[in-house]
């Protein structure tokens, strides 16, 4: 009987389920399980970003934006700029205090807090998201 191939994982995975853990772990230290705060997370690839805000107890994506979106694709020259992610932020704020989220927890995943990353935070803030 052959054995079943293992997937190796790679520093990217292992940065982000350290940064995962973190959150879940402080999100149950910080708080009830009735006040746990949804995660925005960010996803990143060359040419677009993603931004979701998922509820981890229910398993359901509460509210999500990107720049393959009709309302921002008609509006950016790129998807791969700050700008972009600046506009993604504004929109998935407006979308989760929409679905009636306010307060989330921010997961950027194995990205570090610069660029494109920071620039979406920064407008999610601003869009009224607290974290």
């Amino acid at each position: 009987m052959a054995k079943a191939a293992s997937k190796k994982i790679t520093s990217s995975d292992r940065r982000t389920f350290r940064t995962r853990n973190k959150i879940r772990k402080v999100n149950i230290e910080q708080n009830s399980k009735r006040d746990i705060r949804p995660r925005l997370s960010v996803y990143r690839s060359g040419k677009q970003i993603y931004a979701q805000v998922i509820d981890d107890l229910r398993g359901v994506t509460l509210a999500s934006a990107s720049t393959l979106d009709k309302e921002l694709k008609e509006k950016l020259k790129t998807g791969a700029n700050k700008d972009a992610a600046t506009e993604v932020g504004k929109l998935v704020a407006a979308r989760a205090k929409k679905a009636g989220v306010s307060k989330v927890v921010f997961d950027r995943g194995p990205y570090l807090y610069h660029g494109r990353v920071k620039a979406l935070a920064e407008a999610a803030r601003e869009g009224g998201l607290e974290f």
